[in-house]
């Protein structure tokens, strides 16, 4: 009987270390995640960077704030001409998440700067996958099929924003341009006013 009690006593002493090893959440990571989103608040990005991708590592769960800080990292890159820094957090936040529609869109943007007009093309079609509504992606592939000579698609993504905003006047005048286009054969357009990533 002695035994017995010894045995369960020692089980209920385990039990409850075991629980806790596999019921509660990782506090390396939880540790290493504060310090991040801390280092992110003071903009210390490579830190912030850093400290949540060892956390997202131990725990997917902070994907999110990863993603988070490799956008801003990028839009501070961006903003000191860094785009292919920009472009490589960027492409890193995309394989974390690639359904972020705003990381797509930051993507085109650093893309664009970097006259890579098919990567641009190819993350606004797939910012526009996920978010089928926004103009903005439309008016920025319009240009870009644009540039690229596509004028049937310019006209076709031009059409779709003036079925959502009649009055847009950056698609009636495209639409106006690739008319024009169309008929003689004309210069490509100037380029449009860039949202920072």
């Amino acid at each position: 009987m002695k035994y017995l009690f010894v045995f369960i006593f020692s089980a209920l002493l385990v039990f409850p270390f075991s629980a806790s090893l596999h019921g509660q959440p990782n506090r390396e990571a939880n540790n290493l995640a504060r310090k991040g989103t801390d280092a992110a608040r003071n903009q210390e990005w490579d830190e912030a960077v850093e400290d949540l991708r060892k956390a997202t590592q131990m725990d997917r769960k902070y994907a999110p704030s990863l993603v988070a800080a490799l956008q801003q990292r990028a839009t501070a890159y961006a903003g000191q001409q860094k785009f292919q820094e920009a472009a490589a957090d960027l492409d890193e936040a995309l394989k974390v998440n690639p359904r972020n529609a705003s990381a797509l869109e930051a993507r085109a943007s650093v893309a664009m700067k970097l006259n890579d007009m098919d990567k641009a093309l190819a993350a606004y079609s797939e910012a526009i996958k996920i978010n089928p509504n926004e103009i903005r992606y439309y008016q920025y592939r319009s240009y870009i099929l644009e540039v690229k000579g596509d004028l049937k698609n310019a006209m076709a993504d031009t059409e779709k924003v003036l079925k959502m905003q009649k009055d847009n006047p950056d698609a009636l005048a495209r639409k106006a341009r690739l008319q024009a286009r169309e008929a003689a054969g004309a210069t490509p357009p100037p380029p449009p006013p860039q949202k920072k990533p």
